[in-house]
């Protein structure tokens, strides 16, 4: 094995799930770099593998960082993990990671769990596009932003919550997505105690508001796309185009890019309004 950061996905619960590579990895490593000493410890202690672990958590990364880059210039191997599924994904690394290709090192990821994307899968909601949001603020103007982002969004949204801060985070997302919109609460994944709660999101308001425990991933149905506009819409746009001074072909190509109609329509309805005052 060559000198490399090595990124190693971990049990988000069963810790069947663990991949061969990723024991390969673990036992290789000269470095295990994590969240929590004690948490990976009993996880190094089960898999029978010793190696040297050193904290890296979302306070210690960057210090951090400057002894893995050591590590690596002397030819050795580092693990980084975190307390559960893939680092770097709501978790610390993502600055390690750039420290360490800044450095001119290498970089390498062994795939494994990931609670977003073992709900994503069993939700029943549409898969094939979608966005991950983390974790949302907890509060203020940052976090009423990314509310209303999340209620535009067309394509399926994916979010982390505490379990204390779910039915919150609930009440939040029907405030601004409707209550008939479309979620699924994952909840404790690849554990005994796993539950999907599928429904609208007042139902699933309904269902948080008792005492919720385990790790949560919401999801959240993308907007239904916009209606076609109407003739009389189109119409509308098409004389706001030409009283700004466009020629009424030039009018057409605006409106129907703006509007996504096709043109042979739009330019229909230029000529029946029957205006003359613009030209070719």
């Amino acid at each position: 094995m060559t000198s490399a950061l090595v990124l190693v996905s971990t049990p988000i619960g069963n810790l069947g799930d663990i991949s061969q590579r990723a024991i390969d990895e673990l036992i290789a490593a000269d470095l295990v770099c994590c969240e929590d000493t004690r948490r990976t410890g009993r996880l190094l202690s089960h898999l029978g593998i010793s190696t040297r672990l050193m904290r890296a958590d979302e306070h210690t990364e960057h210090r951090a960082a400057g002894e893995v880059i050591q590590h690596l210039q002397a030819g050795q191997r580092v693990v980084l993990v975190s307390d559960a599924g893939t680092p770097g994904v709501s978790d610390p690394g993502q600055h390690m990671v750039e420290l360490v290709l800044a450095a001119g090192l290498e970089v390498s990821s062994i795939p494994g769990p990931s609670a977003a994307l073992a709900a994503l899968v069993a939700s029943g909601l549409p898969t094939a596009r979608f966005v991950f949001e983390g974790f949302l603020e907890r509060r203020g103007s940052a976090r009423q932003k990314t509310l209303l982002a999340i209620a535009a969004q067309h394509r399926t949204v994916v979010l982390y919550e505490s379990p204390n801060r779910t039915a919150a985070t609930l009440r939040d997302l029907a405030e601004v997505c409707g209550s008939d919109r479309r979620a699924v609460v994952a909840r404790e994944l690849t554990k005994l105690h796993e539950e999907f709660i599928r429904g609208s999101l007042g139902q699933l308001i309904e269902w948080a508001d008792r005492s919720i425990k385990g790790e949560v991933v919401i999801l959240v149905e993308g907007a239904p796309p916009p209606g076609e506009p109407t003739d009389e819409e189109i119409t509308e746009a098409i004389a706001a185009a030409l009283a700004a001074g466009g020629s009424r072909r030039d009018a057409a190509s605006e409106v129907a890019a703006a509007l996504g109609v096709g043109r042979s329509r739009v330019y229909d309805l230029v000529l029946s309004s029957g205006d003359s005052t613009s030209s070719e």
